[in-house]
C-alpha cells in the first residue's frame, strides 16, 4: 500500500529519488564504511516527515516501543538484524534480560514486549523480562493487547550483577540486559555500576540525552552524504535552534524563544522562496529532552510563544515521568503531505544494528498536516511497508513501493548514523 501523496510527484522529492537511486551503490559502499568507524545503536526507530518537497527525520528514539505495529512478514528481517547486534554486544550470550518501562498497564506497550521478546527468542536467546517497577514485587502476568499475556518478574540486584530470582522457573542471570525503558527519570541505583552489558548504554537515556545534540550530528551526516548527491543538505534536514533556561510556569524565557523562532522562521522563509513553496513557514517548539509526544506546540509567529494561556504553559512545562522543562529545541517544521484515508500520516522507520527492519505509519484522524502526530488519538498502519526498505527496483519508477520506501530507509538510517556519533561523542569513557 503506497499511501497517496496530496502532493504533485514531479517535484523536487521525486528528482531526490531519482538521484537516491542511480547512486545506491556509492550510499551503500558510504554507509558501510561508516559503520566501520562507528558502532550501530542496537535498535531505534526514526520519525520521517515527507513534505513532497523536503523529506527529512524529525526525532530519533533509541529506546522504540512498537514492535508490535510492524508487519509480521519482516519477521525474518529482525531475528537476522537480531542476531547481528548481539552478537557485537555479547558474542556467547545465550540468556537475555529485558527491562521494560515502569508503566507496564499500556497494554499496546505490552503488546510491543511480546513481540520484542518472540524476536529476540527467534534469535536463539533465553529471554525473560524483568521489572525495575516498585509496583511489580512478585512475577506478574500482564495482559496485553490482542489477547496476548507477558510475565514480568522483579529484578534484584547481587553484588555487580541484576538477576531474576524464580523458584518455579529458576533463576536467571544474564550476559546481557536489553533497556526498552528510556530512563527519562535519571538511571534508578539498580542499574548503575553493573558488571552485565548494557544495551543501550545508560547515556542513550533522556537523562542525559538532548535533541539537539542528536541533530547537531545529523547535520554533519547530512552535509556529508549531500556531496555524494550533489544536493543542497536542506532537502533532507530540518534547520534547528535551542532555548536553555526557560521556564513556562513563571514565563521566564520568553523573550530568547520568540527570538529563536523568528529567526528560524527568516531562515525558512528564504528557502521556501528559493524552492517556490507557497505553504506557509512553522517551527515546532518541543522539549529538548524526552519522548511521547509531551511538551510540543506547533508555531507559525513569534508572538504565538509569548503570553501563553495556561493551558498551553502546563502542557509545555512538563514531559514524561513529570520532568520539568528547562531546555527546548525549536525545530522547522516540516509538513506531511502523505494520508491514509484522508486521515494525515507519517512515516516511522524501525532499524536494528544498521538493518532496517520494517516501519509503519503513524496515522491521526484530528491532526493537520503542520502539527505533532505523536498523541493521543493516532494509531498505526502496521501494512504500509509490504517490502523490505533495503531492495529498491533500480529499473522502476522512483514512486514504487520499494523505491519510495527505500529512500525512507536511507533517511532513516542517515538519523541512525547520527545517533551512533551521537552516543560515541556523549559515551562517559570519551569525555
Amino acid at each position: 500500500m503506497v499511501p497517496h501523496l496530496t502532493t504533485a510527484l514531479s517535484g523536487p522529492l521525486l528528482s531526490l529519488e531519482k538521484s537516491m537511486l542511480s547512486n545506491m551503490p556509492k550510499i551503500e559502499h558510504w554507509f558501510r564504511s561508516k559503520w566501520l568507524d562507528y558502532a550501530a545503536p542496537f535498535y531505534a526507530s526514526v520519525d520521517l516527515r515527507n513534505a513532497g518537497f523536503k523529506l527529512a527525520p524529525v526525532d530519533t528514539n533509541l529506546f522504540p516501543a512498537g514492535f508490535n505495529n510492524l508487519n509480521p512478514e519482516f519477521l525474518s528481517l529482525s531475528v537476522q538484524a537480531a542476531m547481528v547486534a548481539v552478537e557485537k554486544v555479547c558474542p556467547e550470550a545465550h540468556r537475555l534480560l529485558i527491562i521494560p518501562e515502569n508503566h507496564t498497564r499500556n497494554s499496546y506497550y505490552l503488546r510491543n514486549m511480546v513481540e520484542l521478546v518472540i524476536i529476540m527468542k527467534a534469535a536463539g536467546l533465553d529471554v525473560r523480562v524483568g521489572s525495575i517497577s516498585p509496583e511489580i514485587t512478585e512475577p506478574t502476568l500482564l495482559e496485553a493487547h490482542d489477547n496476548h499475556k507477558l510475565l514480568v518478574e522483579p529484578v534484584v540486584r547481587i553484588g555487580n550483577r541484576i538477576k531474576l530470582i524464580n523458584q518455579e522457573l529458576g533463576d536467571f542471570d544474564s550476559c546481557a540486559i536489553l533497556l526498552n525503558n528510556d530512563l527519562s527519570g535519571g538511571v534508578p541505583n539498580i542499574l548503575q555500576n553493573l558488571e552485565q552489558n548494557l544495551i543501550p548504554p545508560l547515556h542513550a537515556g533522556w537523562h542525559v540525552r538532548r535533541k539537539s545534540t542528536h541533530f547537531d550530528a545529523y547535520n554533519r551526516v547530512v552535509d556529508e552524504f549531500s556531496r555524494i548527491l550533489q544536493i543542497d543538505p536542506w532537502l533532507l534536514n530540518p534547520y534547528f535552534e535551542t532555548c536553555g533556561e526557560i521556564d513556562f510556569q513563571a514565563r521566564t524565557g520568553e523573550d530568547c524563544l520568540a527570538q529563536q523562532v523568528e529567526s528560524l522562521l527568516d531562515k525558512i522563509k528564504i528557502k521556501y522562496a528559493e524552492y517556490g513553496v507557497t505553504q506557509e513557514p512553522f517551527v515546532i517548539v518541543k522539549a529538548n529532552a524526552g519522548t511521547y509526544g509531551m511538551g510540543i506546540m506547533t508555531v507559525k509567529h513569534p508572538d504565538e510563544v509569548r503570553d501563553l494561556n495556561r493551558k498551553t504553559r502546563n502542557k509545555m512545562s512538563v514531559v514524561k515521568e513529570g520532568l520539568q522543562v528547562s531546555e527546548v529545541i525549536i525545530q522547522e517544521g516540516v509538513y506531511t503531505f502523505e494520508s491514509i484515508n484522508n486521515a494525515v500520516a507519517e512515516p516511522v522507520v524501525y532499524m536494528m544494528d544498521h538493518f532496517v527492519i520494517g516501519g509503519f505509519y503513524r496515522v491521526h484522524t484530528g491532526r493537520g498536516v503542520d502539527e505533532n502526530l505523536n498523541a493521543p488519538g493516532s494509531h498505526f498502519v502496521p501494512l504500509a511497508f509490504e517490502k523490505p526498505c533495503t531492495l529498491p527496483d533500480c529499473k522502476d519508477a522512483p514512486d514504487t513501493l520499494p523505491n519510495r520506501f527505500y529512500a525512507y530507509g536511507v533517511i532513516a538510517r542517515l538519523a541512525l548514523l547520527a545517533a551512533a556519533i551521537e552516543l560515541q561523542e556523549t559515551d562517559p569513557v570519551n569525555q
